[in-house]
């Protein structure tokens, strides 16, 4: 009799606060596997999770269906093991690029009498995705434009909508969001900086400082750097709750969001307060790139003590950033602008960014929150203090 083994979803879906993901079939019932066959993908708010097989054999039972939402550690399926005959490898490299594509990517393709051969696939093994029928959809040619023709006059009253379901994957977002707002109790506090001085030092050191490490000298790294020296002398906002306790982090585990196709990410550097400006920097790109390929391990996401999002990549200028449970605080950045200011007693015209902290009001009380946030001001503003570390 084969040995049956259980396929579960992994422990943790991409942070400790990550709860839920969404499930994507790859095999069928009764199909024969190899090991690290692609059976399953979970999506969730943070990352898409490839769970393969760990030996070979043929699915006998999935307990999920299609896009059903999961919990870390559910049971998903079962696999008899056993050895793989030859013919299955070669029903594998079939010439139907359908029986590799997932379900709902074919559903949307015979829809709209699309053929997979006019769709990239990005999953592992060139399978076709859901996300890509639908972003070569948003892709595709638009037809050409007719000759100008006087507009038709719209009947008053006559409103033009467009309902579209929410993906599963919005709705996870979605749901943990509204539960970052229902659990803690935020509030955002603001102030400006005055970015000449860091600005007219990266300048004057950036070219040396990529001859020597072959990485640019970014604005981040400062903004990290001030962070964590804010953060241990504001003890509560590198902090957590913890049922009736506060866990002050004697560590400081900074998460940085990044955007991607598939929305944003949060990937951790550990233990910034112990690395060199080189060092965050080079972190930052390589982190990036993963965020960007979408390789992010789970490891690589979870257990941040604070997080900073600079929303002025995208041309933000002012934000309330929302807090990334368990967590007590995030620092928003915000697009640097030149703005007239009092120097002394003269109008100058200065680069000037506007910077936020959201915070848990039940563990920071307002003088904290806007003491760090002044602290963070004093290190940009006079960032011979970060590299002196006083």
């Amino acid at each position: 009799m084969s040995k049956i083994i259980e396929i579960r979803a992994p422990k943790t879906l991409g942070g400790e606060s990550v709860t839920e993901g969404i499930v994507k079939i790859k095999k069928n019932i009764g199909e024969a596997v190899k090991v690290d066959d692609l059976i399953f993908e979970i999506e969730t708010d943070k990352t898409a999770l490839e769970l393969t097989a760990e030996a070979s054999g043929q699915i006998t039972e999935f307990f999920v269906k299609e896009d059903d939402v999961i919990s870390p550690d559910q049971l998903l399926a079962k696999l008899a093991v056993g050895e793989v005959k030859e013919e299955v490898k070669k029903e594998d490299k079939g010439e139907s690029p359908d029986k590799k594509d997932a379900p709902s990517a074919r559903k949307i393709m015979e829809e709209n009498a699309i053929s997979a051969e006019n769709v990239k696939g990005t999953g592992m093994g060139g399978r076709i995705t859901k996300a890509d029928v639908i972003d070569h959809m948003s892709k595709a040619e638009q037809p050409p434009v007719k000759q100008y023709e006087s507009p038709k006059s719209v009947v008053s009253g006559e409103r033009r909508e467009e309902r579209v379901k929410m993906s599963k994957i919005r709705q996870v977002i979605a749901a943990r969001l509204k539960a970052s707002q229902n659990t803690a109790a935020i509030l955002t506090t603001f102030n400006e900086i005055d970015m000449k001085n860091v600005m007219d030092l990266r300048a004057k050191y950036k070219e040396t400082f990529e001859k020597k490490y072959g990485i640019k000298l970014g604005f981040m790294s400062f903004f990290i750097k001030a962070a964590v020296q804010a953060l241990k002398e504001i003890r509560e906002i590198n902090a957590e709750i913890s049922g009736d306790e506060i866990v002050y982090k004697n560590y400081y585990d900074i998460g940085v969001a990044v955007g991607t196709d598939k929305g944003l990410v949060v990937p951790v550097i550990r233990d910034a307060d112990q690395m060199s400006f080189a060092e965050i920097e080079l972190t930052l790109v390589a982190l990036g790139k993963k965020a960007r390929e979408g390789k992010l391990q789970v490891s690589e996401m979870e257990g941040a003590t604070f997080t900073i999002s600079n929303g002025g990549v995208y041309g933000s200028l002012l934000s309330t950033p929302i807090i990334n449970p368990p967590q007590s605080g995030i620092l928003g950045m915000h697009s640097i602008q030149n703005r007239p200011v009092a120097i002394g007693s003269s109008i100058e015209i200065r680069p000037m960014m506007y910077i936020a902290l959201s915070y848990d009001h039940r563990i920071v009380d307002g003088k904290g929150a806007v003491t760090f946030l002044v602290k963070i001001k004093n290190y940009i503003e006079d960032p011979n203090r970060l590299i002196l570390e006083i």
